[in-house]
């Protein structure tokens, strides 16, 4: 015949029981959202590519018409485009959207 664990142990058990189903749980949760800063562009030509941190985004057209979400902080932008010099800024991204307006140099003959 079995007899009962002691009371400790099985408070233990269920302890352990409920602190896995929680682990669980939030291994399964979305991740929490974290903030983030609209950038947006103006300005052309609209095939140019974008670049932001060295990670291709998509064009210029795309960025200007969706915007980028960026995470707060100092980002590089660089855009490039055939026949023109490329464009770089450093921008901070705050709690405001950022603007920016690209005018490209188109390069001499």
């Amino acid at each position: 015949m079995r007899t009962k664990a002691p009371r400790h142990r099985r408070l233990l058990q269920g302890l352990g029981t409920f602190v896995l189903g929680t682990a669980m749980l939030l291994a399964c949760a979305p991740p929490a959202k974290a903030p983030t800063v609209s950038l947006r562009l103006r300005g052309g030509p609209k095939d140019a590519s974008v670049t932001i941190d060295d990670i291709p985004v998509g064009s210029l057209e795309v960025v200007r018409t969706r915007g980028v979400a960026l995470p707060p902080g100092v980002h590089h932008v660089t855009i490039l485009a055939p026949g023109h010099l490329p464009f770089d800024r450093r921008i901070e991204a705050t709690s405001a959207p950022v603007m920016l307006d690209v005018t490209m140099v188109v390069t001499p003959d």
